[in-house]
């Protein structure tokens, strides 16, 4: 892959990555039921602290509210990593039961990005800049 290509790339494997991240983390450590009584009982393990923290920051809307900062600093810096982080943190909070918050901040991280990636490309003349031209038929070359 080109310098080019992996650079407009790597956002969105960021992103995938994030989604991908909280996705397990829902799924592997918050929701079964399974994992929830070994966390419920006297003698847990360590990690249950941290399974914890998880639930109670989607209890208060941490997430949604952190990815919200993320938009706003995205829309206010000029810089293709706020935007990332934005989208990242956008779809983490999705995941982690914050679906309002969590999908204003993925769209507007996303459109930001998407901006910031189409001012990077080269212009391109308008399409019907020699249109005039091109329609009259010369008769030498």
């Amino acid at each position: 892959m080109s310098t080019g290509r992996w650079r407009t790339a790597r956002p969105w494997l960021v992103l995938l990555a994030a989604g991908f991240a909280a996705a397990g983390l829902r799924y592997g450590l918050i929701e079964p039921s399974a994992v929830e009584q070994l966390c419920s009982g006297s003698h847990s393990p360590a990690w249950c602290g941290w399974r914890q923290l998880l639930v109670l920051g989607f209890l208060h809307g941490i997430y949604g509210d952190l990815a919200l900062a993320a938009a706003a600093w995205a829309l206010l810096a000029n810089r293709p990593w706020t935007a990332c982080l934005a989208a990242a943190l956008g779809a983490f909070a999705l995941e982690l039961y914050c679906f309002q918050a969590g999908a204003l901040a993925l769209l507007i991280g996303c459109l930001r990005l998407l901006r910031w990636q189409a001012q990077a490309l080269p212009r391109l003349p308008p399409a019907g800049q020699h249109r005039q031209r091109d329609q009259h038929v010369q008769s030498q070359p």
